[in-house]
């Protein structure tokens, strides 16, 4: 009997409450490994999903040329099991490992890679979540099952850091239209670790593991995302084993955590910077503009006001209780290679933020506001995650900081999904916003280039809606350039001219907080090996890794058990079962097949 009807009659009999994910029937031996997410999953189709939820589930799902290493970062053979490139760097053959197979069966080829990225290149909306990889693509062609050949217009530095997953060519060269694909159909073909078999959005998400992996399977047999509208009801869920991880908690939560029984700790460098986005006026790639930004923000004298009057050492202690580091840069320090400081950082300075407002003409009003010189008042939104907490807090302290200066601040608490929604329409003054950036820089250093601005006919991933010549002319070279030493001073040449135009505020850089019931399970495999993190890694390693103690076998059998007795108990009229069962074994046969 599937979770779905055990649901519904429980409901039905009064003993459950809705929207509880039940677990599924267990073999002996079983353990699923449940995943407090803080985060909805803003799409299951990898060609459109780009927030951390979702990626974190495609690198679970589907193969991609390369990996980075758990121990160092470093690019690590994946689906390629090795590769070659011509003198001039402009032709790059991959050789695909023997014996990968998709989880319906079918072998996955070159010509599966070849197929997904072919499709992003002539396909806009398959280009929506990683089109930066292959902008840059001549042709690909796979001249047979295990040899991949993609040339390039100019040498290209990342090629052994495309994560754009791969998908299966004989699903997805039926589907016509990316744009409108859910990719909902259970169970999804992937051919990773795990299997998803299972989502009801804004719920969970239920993987089995992946008996054909060519790594071998891992060792617990399924693994379950369930959504949390907030941080503190996973710690609740935790505590009570309800969950066995919850990752990006609250340096509160994380304190309170310390000491208890069976839950142990991991803190280490994130990978994530957090934001404070100033729109500079938003238009899409042809130019035109897009968005409700006050018109105020397009100048960068204010821009940089605004940012010398946030306090990011105060946030770092006030709101992160030391539990990270002050922001400057665009890519955080874990990454200390192409990590950049500003040799003269924009300091905390109410005075200095009012001259420089005073002699850019915004002059205050009767009320203590500046007005524009137009006499548009400057009174900016303020956009939030309302499922972070750390959100709420940044949003008060700003908006004192900024009251201070005489531009008023109205907070707009909104779910995850609007924030994505409306800051790549540019539907914002101000807004929260961070982003996970890889080992190799260019993903994240592109979403601030005029490339990244939606068309207009929608999608793209802007960050800041940033579009500056001088950007982009760093930014270019960085992707052609081998040479090591050489490309770090490309980089940070480009997180200089990013800081200079102020289009944004890097507040600060979080550790990573985790916990996890040590009861249950263990040997989480941590990226890197020296102070890294078991969730929101780059690969699947975390979760491969983990391991079931017997409790957590035990646990999983007696749960199904007192789901069946609790069944038991549930008096419903036996023909309508009876009628209720037969219909859902026939859907689920037509499922499978």
């Amino acid at each position: 009997m599937g979770r779905r009807l055990l649901v519904a009659l429980l409901v039905l009999g009064g003993l459950l409450v809705p929207n509880a994910a039940i677990a599924a029937p267990a073999e002996q031996g079983e353990a699923r490994l449940r995943v407090a997410v803080p985060q909805q999953i803003d799409s299951l189709n990898p060609f459109l999903g780009y927030s951390l939820a979702a990626t974190d589930l495609f690198r679970l799902i589907y193969p991609t040329l390369t990996t980075y290493s758990p121990e160092d970062f470093s690019a690590t053979p994946e689906l390629a099991e090795s590769w070659e490139t011509s003198p001039d760097r402009l032709t790059w053959t991959f050789r695909i490992r023997d014996g990968v197979r998709w989880t319906d069966g079918q072998p996955v080829t070159a010509r599966d890679a070849a197929y997904t990225y072919d499709r992003m290149m002539r396909d806009p909306a398959a280009a929506t979540a990683n089109g930066n990889f292959v902008e840059n693509f001549a042709s690909v062609t796979a001249p047979d099952e295990r040899t991949l050949v993609i040339r390039t217009k100019t040498p290209q530095a990342t090629m052994l850091a495309i994560d754009a997953p791969i998908v299966p060519e004989h699903v997805w060269s039926g589907i016509p239209d990316v744009a409108g694909f859910a990719n909902d159909r259970m169970p999804v073909v992937g051919s990773g670790p795990f299997v998803l078999t299972e989502y009801e959005p804004e719920q969970y998400a239920t993987l089995r593991a992946n008996r054909r992996f060519w790594r071998g399977p891992p060792k617990i047999s399924e693994l379950q995302f369930v959504q949390f509208k907030n941080t503190d009801a996973s710690v609740q869920a935790l505590r009570k084993g309800d969950v066995d991880v919850a990752q990006r908690l609250t340096p509160a939560q994380f304190d309170a955590l310390a000491g208890e029984r069976d839950i142990a700790q991991v803190r280490g460098q994130g990978r994530r910077f957090f934001e404070m986005l100033i729109n500079p006026g938003a238009a899409d790639s042809a130019g035109d503009p897009i968005g409700s930004g006050h018109p105020a923000l397009r100048d960068v004298r204010v821009r940089r006001a605004i940012d010398h009057a946030v306090d990011k050492e105060a946030l770092v202690e006030r709101v992160l209780n030391g539990y990270g580091q002050v922001g400057g840069g665009y890519l955080p320090p874990i990454f200390d290679d192409y990590h950049w400081n500003p040799p003269r950082p924009r300091e905390f300075d109410l005075a200095e933020a009012n001259r420089q407002l005073d002699a850019a003409g915004y002059r205050r009003g009767p009320d203590g506001v500046r007005r524009t010189p137009q006499g548009q008042p400057l009174d900016l939104r303020f956009m939030l995650h309302a499922s972070a907490s750390a959100d709420a807090q940044v949003g008060e302290f700003v908006k004192r900081w900024l009251a201070d200066v005489g531009i008023r601040v109205r907070l707009e608490p909104v779910s995850d999904n609007q924030v994505n929604d409306r800051t790549t329409a540019g539907d914002f003054d101000l807004a929260v916003s961070g982003w996970s950036a890889n080992p190799d820089p260019d993903y994240v250093l592109r979403l601030q280039t005029c490339a990244s601005r939606p068309t207009p006919e929608g999608g793209g991933t802007p960050d800041s809606f940033l579009c500056d010549p001088a950007y982009d002319d760093s930014y270019a070279k960085q992707l052609g350039e081998f040479d090591p030493a050489k490309r770090i001073e490309l980089v940070q040449q480009a997180q200089a001219r990013f800081y200079e135009q102020a289009s944004a505020s890097v507040l600060y850089y979080q550790n990573s907080l985790e916990a996890y019931r040590s009861d249950r399970f263990s040997g989480f495999t941590a990226q890197p090996a020296d102070g890294g993190v078991i969730t929101g890694q780059q690969g699947y390693w975390g979760y491969y890794g983990a391991r079931p103690t017997a409790a957590a076998t035990t646990s999983r059998a007696a749960d199904d058990r007192t789901t069946l007795l609790v069944l038991a108990g549930v008096v419903l009229v036996a023909g309508a079962v009876g009628l209720l069962v037969a219909r859902h074994r026939r859907a689920t046969v037509d499922e499978r097949e």
